[in-house]
């Protein structure tokens, strides 16, 4: 989560949560869905979400923005414009036309894949992958992964909310990750800790 220096919180997160409407029962029972769809009608706070994002990738010389469809690249083009790096689009099967590499990667009920063209990453660029939201981090790695095969350096993941349940599952996960805010009806907004490639929460 994000944190400042002197360990205050940053003082745009509120308005960042507060944007964000939950949404009981959708799209199946049982699930609080954070739909972001709200904070995008407010600009400033889109502005401050993105923001958040380019002060701390500014200085970490990032070659590429890797966006998970769909609403990755909502967050990663303004990223990448700002960053003064490339946008990669990461999409599902079969949307991307000419010669792509394919991940695959599991859901609770099935898999599904991420594709991406070749060509679009070259090895050794410094990538960092983004996304709205980071549930159990399956597609994360999926993301991972596919860059990884064509030898990209990717540096973090970076997700806007952190479900509770992300906690629990990111022992299970191998990549670093940086969340703005925590998700659902969380009160409490989680600062700082970071797991890097062998560490749990």
């Amino acid at each position: 989560m994000v944190e400042e220096e002197n360990g205050g919180v940053d003082p745009r997160l509120q308005a960042i949560k507060a944007a964000i409407r939950v949404v009981p029962h959708f799209p199946k029972p049982g699930i609080m869905f954070n739909d972001i769809t709200t904070l995008l009608l407010r600009p400033k706070v889109f502005k401050d979400a993105v923001e958040i994002f380019v002060d701390r990738y500014r200085d970490m010389n990032i070659s590429a923005v890797a966006g998970v469809e769909a609403r990755g690249f909502i967050f990663g083009t303004p990223l990448a414009l700002a960053l003064g790096a490339k946008f990669v689009p990461l999409r599902k099967p079969k949307k991307l036309p000419g010669e792509v590499i394919s991940e695959s990667y599991v859901l609770e009920y099935g898999t599904d894949s991420l594709e991406m063209h070749l060509g679009s990453v070259n090895r050794g660029e410094r990538v960092i992958v983004i996304d709205d939201l980071v549930a159990t981090g399956g597609t994360l790695c999926a993301a991972i992964k596919l860059l990884e095969r064509v030898g990209a350096d990717v540096i973090e993941c970076a997700c806007l909310i952190g479900l509770p349940k992300f906690k629990e599952d990111v022992s299970r996960e191998t990549f670093t990750y940086k969340l703005v805010i925590q998700g659902c009806k969380g009160d409490k907004i989680i600062t700082g800790k970071q797991p890097r490639f062998d560490e749990a929460w």
